[in-house]
């Protein structure tokens, strides 16, 4: 088979017709394919009076692909095999059911590798199903009552379940692939299969994460909510069961030799228990920042001039990031177009901002993080959690500056550049559902971090004209982009305590909704290897 990329066609071509430009490229004729598949869809905006799609796609000829992969470089045409993948065989053998903490991406994976192996796994998550969980969040949205066992943060689906479902990772993983496909098979848009910066949406999300938890019942598994992990059963440095809380029932206690730690970044009860425990941990780098809305309409135009309102191209999105020379570097992370910024507080008295969109992205504003790298040595002290300090810190912080009823405090960027805080908004309406209140970002960031969004602003808007809007508005702060700690595992994905398998975001190794499913599926291979000597 081979991979063609860069399949250059105009704004809406048909299949056809970028079947007949991909033949044209080879130098063969279109009715030659045994078959042709679309793996790769992208905008090519960069002149904008000529918008193009770009492509990439996979063919099979019955002779003379390897002669015609010669004819070209490597990153145009090459030689490819059809994605399948292997799961590695089961070699455990014990006759207790493997337990996950959470039900996030992570946990949601290897759950279903676990039951589709037959390992029956029990998955305790602390917050409720995502139909349960979506009237708390709506609730404290709207009535400021929070839920801490169940939000933006904690419940079914994980973090992600409200965010923009996107779908992009930096990871160089086989199994990348696999999730997209298991991702489509229950449920998520077919296009995420191909586009070049794919996403699900919040509204579709839900559904996606309800019909893999229905699977993973269906084949023996059990998923409880309202259940958190509170205890660990440990004897010569083996775990022999472990307690959790459920709220229905109070106190229970599971005999397992296996524990999966899908926590999520933000159970820092949890993890403040692991500690105590005895799990080895250590300081992570993180990053913290602002949310910015713009009007969207500033951003189509931005990156597709003329054809800024076609509706073949959708919202336009952007990834910006400045590096100088001498200085400390922002980027924009998790960028939502037509979105909605969020207050996503999980811990009472404190506030932290997020962002999501749904499928159609046709909301009014557009919205991403502007994030600065935070490296352990802002946090007071060396002890491995002193992370969560710096968080909190911040969140209580912004909390009082916002009122102390979840009201979030904001500031526009031209006030913001001008170093004096926001007492009137401008033309950008604010998204956040718990209310904005005018403030001062310094009141709550590192001066470290002010300076470097400082200039950031001034660098991105150089990119992306129109970027430092003056009535633009940030909302902050964004502490919550991974998590500060990681859980120390060996290659065998264990913890000093044997049959423990820390995994995802909240264990320190993950970013995202792929990259966590992808750790998932990771530890369950791991715990079908059922490696517990040292």
């Amino acid at each position: 088979m081979l991979r063609v990329n860069e399949i250059k066609v105009p704004l809406g071509a048909a299949t056809e017709e970028i079947r007949q430009k991909t033949a044209e490229l080879l130098g063969v004729h279109a009715q030659d394919f045994l078959s042709f598949e679309i793996v790769r869809e992208s905008i090519d905006s960069r002149k904008k009076d000529r918008i193009c799609m770009v492509y990439a796609a996979d063919v099979r000829l019955d002779s003379m692909e390897e002669q015609l992969a010669a004819r070209f470089p490597q990153n145009r045409v090459q030689l490819c095999e059809t994605y399948h993948y292997q799961c590695p065989p089961v070699r455990r053998s014990s006759p207790f059911r493997p337990v996950i903490a959470g039900f996030g991406p992570a946990g949601m994976f290897c759950g279903l590798w676990l039951a589709r192996q037959g390992l029956r796994p029990l998955i305790l998550e602390r917050g409720h199903d995502v139909d349960t969980r979506t009237r708390d969040v709506k609730t404290f949205w709207n009535d400021r009552m929070l839920n801490v066992q169940s939000n933006v943060q904690f419940g079914e689906g994980g973090a992600g379940t409200f965010s923009d479902g996107k779908l992009t990772t930096g990871i160089k993983d086989a199994r990348v692939r696999q999730v997209f496909l298991e991702l489509k098979a229950f449920g998520a848009p077919e296009e995420i299969l191909y586009s070049a910066r794919p996403h699900i949406g919040t509204d579709r999300l839900g559904e996606v994460v309800k019909q893999i938890r229905k699977e993973i019942i269906r084949l023996g598994g059990e998923v409880k909510f309202g259940c958190r992990l509170t205890d660990l059963y440990i004897a010569n440095d083996f775990i022999q069961g472990i307690g959790y809380e459920d709220e229905r029932e109070g106190k229970k206690d599971v005999e397992t030799d296996c524990l999966v730690l899908c926590i999520g970044h933000s159970a820092r009860d949890t993890v403040e228990m692991l500690y105590q425990k005895g799990l080895k941990m250590q300081q992570k780098a993180f990053s913290v920042g602002t949310r910015i809305e713009h009007p969207q309409e500033l951003i189509n135009k931005a990156q597709y001039g003329k054809f800024w309102n076609d509706a073949r191209l959708g919202a336009a999105d952007y990834k910006l990031s400045n590096h100088p020379l001498h200085g400390r570097g922002g980027y924009t992370f998790c960028m939502c177009p037509g979105g909605t910024v969020v207050c996503a507080s999980s811990e009472e008295g404190m506030v932290v901002t997020n962002g999501m969109s749904e499928y159609a992205r046709d909301g009014e504003n557009a919205n991403a993080a502007i994030l600065v790298g935070i490296e352990p040595d802002y946090f007071a002290g060396d002890h491995p959690l002193a992370g969560f300090a710096f968080q909190r810190e911040l969140e209580r912080k912004a909390f009082s500056l916002g009122g102390g009823d979840y009201t979030a405090p904001c500031q526009t960027v031209g006030d913001f550049l001008k170093n004096q805080p926001t007492k009137k908004l401008g033309a950008v309406k604010p998204t956040c559902p718990t209310g904005v209140k005018g403030s001062d970002m310094r009141l709550v960031l590192p001066e470290q971090v002010t300076n470097t969004i400082t200039d950031a602003l001034l660098a991105f808007d150089r990119k992306l004209r129109g970027f430092a809007l003056p009535d633009a508005v940030m909302t902050f702060p964004e502490s919550r982009s991974s998590s500060p700690v990681r859980i120390l595992r060996d290659e065998f994905f264990q913890t000093n305590v044997r049959g423990v398998y820390p995994c995802g975001e909240g264990a320190g190794y993950a970013g995202g909704i792929v990259s966590a499913a992808v750790d998932g599926i990771k530890c369950a291979e791991a715990v079908f290897a059922d490696i517990t000597e040292y």
